[in-house]
């Protein structure tokens, strides 16, 4: 009787969503998050080509040794500290080693996933446009080079979630950003972004 009735809740829809999020998958859900963040923050009205690092990270800076931890959270107080701690808890959990990401994103650009050095084949493309309303820097680079995400923690109530997002270019700069996420009904915000480091060229003065 025991056995039946396990068998049917975990056969529930529910069941197998949360299932999935506490294992190495990264669920169907999440990457609309990606899309909605890839396509507010980093997207321009001349990327023509956007490339992504097929792991996720799951650390908050590139010299952080090891996963997030709750004290990183807590010394760091990110968006003031007023991060639900349900959110962080999660946050947490769902990063404690990379996972996969697959070809699941419809941003309305081409990409192309990258391990390590090496760029893979084919490209993914797809025909639905994108529509930038933000102003955007004048010259704008038509490749995105490139993007790495964390898996999307959620709230206990769903209505909350905490993205991370790093971009890393090729000579070198590039920055990380938390990003807040808040669902109105069915929709989801993008609340607040939180830049938790930045590598930026230094230019020396001529002459010295």
């Amino acid at each position: 009787m025991a056995v039946v009735v396990t068998d049917i809740v975990l056969d529930l829809p529910g069941a197998k969503a949360e299932s999935e999020q506490k294992t190495n998958v990264v669920v169907t859900e999440d990457y609309a998050l990606y899309d909605q963040v890839l396509t507010n923050k980093f997207l321009t009205s001349q990327t023509q080509l956007v490339v992504i690092e097929r792991m996720t990270r799951f650390r908050l800076s590139p010299d952080q040794d090891g996963p997030t931890t709750i004290e990183a959270f807590q010394e760091q107080e990110y968006f003031d500290g007023e991060l639900p701690t349900d959110l962080i808890l999660e946050f947490i959990a769902v990063n404690r080693e990379p996972s996969r990401l697959e070809g699941r994103f419809h941003f309305g650009v081409g990409y192309r996933f990258a391990t390590g050095d090496m760029l893979e084949e084919p490209e993914v493309s797809l025909a639905r446009p994108v529509t930038v309303t933000r102003a955007r820097p004048i010259q704008a680079p038509s490749a995105l080079d490139r993007l790495a995400f964390s898996r999307v923690a959620r709230s206990l109530r769903n209505d909350h979630a905490l993205i991370y997002v790093e971009t890393l270019r090729p000579d070198g700069t590039g920055a990380g950003f938390l990003v807040w996420c808040r669902r109105q009904g069915r929709s989801w915000t993008l609340f607040d972004t939180e830049v938790t480091w930045t590598i930026q060229v230094q230019v020396e003065p001529e002459g010295g």
